[in-house]
């Protein structure tokens, strides 16, 4: 195999930096634009700011008469902290069902769990909001939570039933000599092997969560339950009010969590991610 030579090392490099920086320049605007004052955010498109200001921040923590981001921040954690062990739980005990008990019509149902990976979510969107607006479900969480406690999510379902299917049977065997039914054999065989593929599953609901607007603005109305991408929502006013300073500014604070969780949880994520890719 041919080495390659310092002058093509540099250029590859220079290449990928270069586009390292036009994929980041959006997010470096923004985070340029959170400190400059209201009247040049549009009339000076440079990364450095002529003037640098922190009003940005101070008056966009408080987006709302008698409501800031403290609020925000507080419900979207216990949105997503409720759809995580939603996900986990559910998914789990469904990928266990499929990948490691026997049942009639196991293959039916499983096909019923694919095609509804296919379907478009606005295909559901009105059949769903009717149900829950008969329920009494509308302008709480429980829309949002709820379908993670019974499997909503038919990728994570799949994901997780894939990963399961190549565990090794022996092991099943040897718990159930030892006495094991299948309650603890899923709890104490099939979980503790399937951590990476759970904290894959933990990682993208919080990120999927943290982001989703279109279901939060369906079925949430009430400022005092608004998450982060709703209270987001409240510097873009209709009316030409919108107040762009404050919205990039309360933008980058939104993606501190993330990106900070990101950070942490990068191994697991990617090795998750490996992982599958093997099994699969």
């Amino acid at each position: 195999m041919r080495v390659q030579t310092k002058s093509e090392v540099a250029v590859k490099l220079i290449v990928l930096i270069a586009g390292a920086f036009i994929m980041l320049y959006p997010l470096l605007w923004m985070l340029s634009s959170s400190f400059k004052p209201e009247a040049i955010i549009f009339k000076q498109l440079g990364l450095i700011p002529a003037q640098v200001t922190p009003d940005n921040y101070i008056h966009g923590w408080s987006s709302m008469q008698g409501i800031d981001f403290t609020l925000f921040f507080k419900n979207t954690f216990i949105l997503v902290i409720f759809c995580i062990i939603g996900n986990v739980v559910s998914c789990s005990m469904t990928g266990y069902a499929f990948a490691r008990l026997e049942m009639i019509g196991k293959k039916v149902f499983f096909g019923i769990l694919l095609g509804t990976m296919m379907l478009p979510f606005h295909v559901v969107l009105l059949p769903r909001f009717l149900i829950f607006t008969k329920l009494g479900w509308v302008n709480t969480y429980l829309p949002l939570i709820v379908p993670t406690f019974l499997a909503g999510n038919g990728f994570f379902c799949y994901m997780l039933v894939q990963f399961m299917r190549s565990i090794p049977r022996e092991l099943d065997q040897a718990a159930t000599i030892d006495g094991c039914g299948p309650v603890q054999i899923y709890i104490r065989i099939i979980l503790p092997l399937c951590h990476s593929a759970l904290a894959l599953v933990m990682v993208l609901t919080l990120i999927w969560t943290w982001n989703d607007f279109f279901s939060q603005l369906i079925y949430i109305g009430n400022p005092k339950l608004f998450t982060v991408a709703l209270g987001l929502r409240t510097f873009i006013d209709a009316t030409g009010a919108s107040n762009y300073g404050q919205l990039f500014a309360m933008s980058t604070v939104s993606l501190l969590p993330i990106i900070i969780f990101f950070i942490f949880a990068q191994k697991q994520l990617m090795g998750g991610i490996a992982i599958q890719g093997l099994k699969g």
